[in-house]
């Protein structure tokens, strides 16, 4: 053997790994501070790599340290077959300790009875914890609301003519917060009857919320806000006529960046809506609003059945765009429900003369019924959260409902009802029950479907 001593292993303390000597700390002084510098069996000069690296400079890494101290392991859990059968039910039940877990997973492995036996356990402990919806339950924001205003009432509240609005715009821009930018431009169908056919135009769910900002601008405008069409709206456009003229003054199609002057918008609406005066009654039915009226190109709403039609809109067009991206959504909650359902049932009188005037509802009226006076008559039974029932006349606008000429009974549940109303579903398809003067009742649905448009 050579006398040299050998350099393979790592330097010792005092010595320069780079000249190869010990105890010349002289030498690292005198390095070149713009050379790279070099590792011994390292090929390239380069920067120095981490010390995490340290496996990749090919320097043998040091010994690890003897640990001062062995953890025992503990022995397997050995248990006779009688308890291991007694632990299936708390294993079933994730009850079991560490070391039973163990032991009964090894027994199950060779003891096919108890194997069998835990399966059924495992299956029943299933039954009695039903898969739960990750979804939030729709009621949690009313009722986390109620909960603070409580304890600390507002000085200006929001009128409960409004608050059906003020939910469902909250749940939209709740859905539009939680998808991705590519979902923005995923496709939208926007579905309404018209006459007796159903028809459509697509777009995208961009485009769906200008149609929203669009068209709940003419409510802004009755409100004395801003027009978001700006110059280029105009007194006694249609919501058609409006989402049209906003899509074409458009320069390019809508992206995400429409939700923030809908958000906007829609707190304004219900900021503003606060301070009304609620005093008066509208006159279709409809809850205090001041008696401020919007209209919408041919026909005009109290600014409360205004409110609710818009929330009805908010959540119809939420349910198409949760559609287009796949994303489950609730219907609204029962009480606000009740309250669009109604809208629908105070204008089916109206849709029904519109449709017998431009030929569409057949036969003619066969009775001239006063206004006021009780005519034939149609029972509409909803069924389900925010279910009811109400009397519809069918001879005249004018009329009212009456029990005593009741001709013919619908039954339908709310949310498909609200499908008819919003031109989603075919009249042939919606009725789940239906009793008496067939013709009648084709009437009336069809008048539901023709309550829906863009």
């Amino acid at each position: 053997m050579s006398g040299e001593a050998d350099r393979s292993g790592p330097p010792g303390p005092g010595e320069d790994p780079h000249d190869g000597h010990a105890g010349h700390g002289h030498h690292r002084e005198q390095r070149d501070p713009e050379k790279p510098e070099e590792y011994p069996g390292h090929p390239e000069a380069g920067i120095p790599l981490p010390r995490s690296s340290v496996e990749d400079t090919g320097l043998p890494l040091p010994e690890p340290a003897a640990a001062s101290f062995a953890v025992p392991v503990p022995a397997p859990l050995v248990l006779e077959h009688h308890v291991l059968k007694s632990l299936l039910g708390a294993w079933a039940l994730a009850a079991c300790s560490a070391h039973e877990t163990d032991a009964v997973e090894e027994h199950l492995g060779e003891c096919g009875a108890c194997a069998d036996e835990a399966l059924r356990l495992r299956g029943a402990v299933g039954l009695l914890h039903p898969a739960e919806s990750l979804d939030l339950d729709p009621t949690l924001r009313t009722r986390v609301l109620a909960g603070c205003l409580d304890r600390r009432p507002p000085r200006i509240p929001v009128p409960g003519w409004a608050a059906p609005y003020d939910a469902e715009s909250a749940r939209l821009d709740a859905l539009l917060q939680d998808i991705g930018g590519a979902e923005w431009h995923a496709p939208v169908r926007l579905r309404w009857f018209d006459g007796d056919a159903p028809t459509s135009r697509r777009t995208t769910v961009a485009g769906v919320i200008a149609h929203l900002l669009s068209v709940d601008g003419l409510m802004a405008v009755a409100l004395g806000l801003d027009d978001p069409l700006g110059d280029a709206g105009s007194a006694g456009q249609t919501p058609q006529g409006r989402t049209e003229t906003y899509w074409r003054a458009s320069h390019f199609p809508p992206t995400r960046s429409v939700r923030g002057p809908w958000r906007a918008q829609s707190h304004d609406i219900v900021r503003t809506v606060s301070f009304v005066d609620g005093a008066g009654t509208s006159r279709s039915g409809g809850e205090g609003s001041g008696g401020l009226t919007v209209p919408y190109g041919g026909f005009e709403l109290p600014l409360s059945d205004s409110l609710l039609d818009r929330a009805f809109e908010c959540w119809v067009h939420a349910w198409d765009i949760a559609d287009a991206v796949d994303y489950p959504y609730e219907p609204p909650a029962g009480r606000h429900l009740h309250k669009m359902i109604d809208l629908a049932a105070r204008m089916l009188p109206g849709s029904l003369a519109e449709r017998r005037r431009a030929g569409l509802s057949a036969p003619p009226v066969r009775h001239l019924v006063a206004a006021g006076a009780g005519g034939r008559s149609l029972r509409l039974e909803i069924e389900g959260a925010g279910g009811g029932e109400w009397l519809i006349p069918l001879d005249s606008p004018g009329a009212v409902g009456s029990a005593e000429h009741e001709v013919a009974h619908v039954a339908l549940d709310g949310v498909e009802f609200c499908r008819l109303a919003a031109g989603h579903v075919s009249p042939e398809e919606a009725a789940a029950g239906q009793d008496g003067d067939r013709e009648a009742i084709r009437d009336v649905l069809f008048a539901a479907a023709s309550l829906s448009r863009m």
